[in-house]
C-alpha cells in the first residue's frame, strides 16, 4: 500500500512537471480519479518532496507546476511503456503511415538516449521479452497516404495560422486550384485536411490529402474560428463522410448484447437495456453510408429504428449486393 501511495505521488509529480501553466486542484483530483481534498493532501505531500514547486496565481484560482521538470531518476521509463511505443510505431508502419511512424521511433530513441545506462541495462531484457511476444493483427482495409511533404505544409499552416495553396485532384473539378483555411486533419482509414475554402462561405470540409498535390504555405493569415472544435466536428459523423446529420436509434437484439455492450458506435451515444435482453442505441450523426456499411456486419442482429434515410440506405445496398451475387 505505501508502495502504491508512493507512485501515485510521483505520478502527481509527473503530471505538475509536464504541464507548462500548471494544473488546479480540480484538474489534479480529474487526472488521478480522486477527491479534491484527496488532491489537496497530495499536492501538499508532492510540495514537501519538490520544493522547487510554484503556485501560479489564475484568477479565480491557482495552478501548480515544477518549472524546472524532474531529474531523470524519476522519470526512467517502464519495459511496458517502451514497448506500447514500439507497438504504435510497428502498427502505423504496417498502416502505411510511415511518416507517424519514423517520428514516434525517433521519440523512443530520445526517451532512451536520456535514461541512465542502468536503468536501460535493467530494461533490456524485460523489452525483449514484451516485443517478441506481442504483435499486431492488420486488418484488411485502405493504406491512408501520408506524403510527408504535403503533411509537413499542413502542419506548418496549422502552426502558423497561414491558408494554404494546392491543386486539388478530386470534387467535382478536379485540377482546380484551391486556397483553403486549415482546420485540422483527421487520420483514419483515408487521411483528411479538414479546410474551409477562402471565400467560399462554407464552412469546413474534408480534402483527401491523396488529392493534394503541389500544396504551399501562402503566409496569408488563416485561423479557425475560436469556437471551432475538430474532435466535436468529427463525432458529427459515424465516419469520415458529412452529410445530413440525422437521430439514429438502432435495436440490438438480445443475443447481440454481448458484442453491443463492449461497442461504441459513437463518442455520445446513449445505450438502454431493454426487458427482453436486447439493447437500444441512440446517438446523432452524419454518414449514413459508411454506418450502414458498418451494420451489415451485426447480420441479422441490428434493427435499425431511425431514421428512415438509414433503412433506405441499408435496403438499397443489400439490394446492389443481391443483384450482383444472386442469379435467377
Amino acid at each position: 500500500m505505501r508502495h502504491e501511495k508512493g507512485a501515485r505521488l510521483l505520478e502527481l509529480a509527473r503530471l505538475l512537471a509536464s504541464s507548462a501553466e500548471g494544473l488546479t486542484l480540480d484538474e489534479m483530483a480529474d487526472r488521478l480519479d480522486v477527491g479534491r481534498r484527496t488532491a489537496e493532501r497530495m499536492r501538499d505531500a508532492v510540495w514537501e518532496m519538490f520544493p522547487q514547486m510554484e503556485a501560479v496565481d489564475d484568477p479565480p484560482t491557482r495552478r501548480f507546476r515544477i518549472p524546472a521538470g524532474l531529474d531523470g531518476l524519476f522519470q526512467a521509463p517502464t519495459a511496458e511503456e517502451l514497448a506500447a511505443l514500439a507497438a504504435s510505431a510497428e502498427m502505423m508502419d504496417r498502416q502505411g503511415a510511415a511518416g507517424r511512424a519514423g517520428l514516434l521511433r525517433s521519440l523512443e530513441q530520445k526517451v532512451l538516449s536520456a535514461t541512465r545506462a542502468s536503468a536501460r541495462r535493467r530494461l533490456a531484457p524485460d523489452l525483449e521479452a514484451l516485443l517478441q511476444a506481442e504483435t499486431i493483427a492488420v486488418t484488411a482495409g485502405p493504406r491512408p497516404f501520408e506524403e510527408e511533404s504535403v503533411l509537413a505544409a499542413v502542419r506548418e499552416g496549422l502552426k502558423s495560422l497561414s491558408t494554404l495553396r494546392f491543386r486539388y485532384e478530386g470534387g467535382s473539378t478536379p485540377g482546380r486550384t484551391r486556397e483553403v483555411t486549415p482546420y485540422g486533419i483527421l487520420f483514419g482509414r483515408s487521411n483528411y485536411l479538414v479546410a474551409e475554402e477562402v471565400g467560399a462561405g462554407t464552412g469546413p470540409r474534408n480534402w483527401r490529402l491523396d488529392r493534394i498535390v503541389e500544396v504551399e504555405v501562402t503566409g496569408a493569415p488563416g485561423a479557425p474560428p475560436e469556437d471551432f472544435s475538430l474532435q466535436a466536428y468529427a463525432d458529427e459523423s459515424f465516419g469520415i463522410y458529412q452529410d445530413d446529420t440525422h437521430d439514429v436509434v438502432l435495436r440490438i437484439l438480445p443475443e447481440g448484447r454481448e458484442d453491443a455492450v463492449r461497442w461504441r458506435f459513437h463518442a455520445r451515444q446513449k445505450v438502454e437495456t431493454q426487458a427482453d435482453g436486447g439493447t437500444i442505441v441512440r446517438f446523432r450523426a452524419s454518414g449514413m453510408r459508411e454506418l450502414a456499411w458498418h451494420l451489415f456486419t451485426w447480420g441479422d442482429k441490428v434493427e435499425i429504428l431511425e431514421p428512415e434515410a438509414l433503412k433506405e440506405m441499408m435496403a438499397g445496398e443489400l439490394a446492389a449486393a443481391l443483384r450482383v451475387h444472386v442469379r435467377n
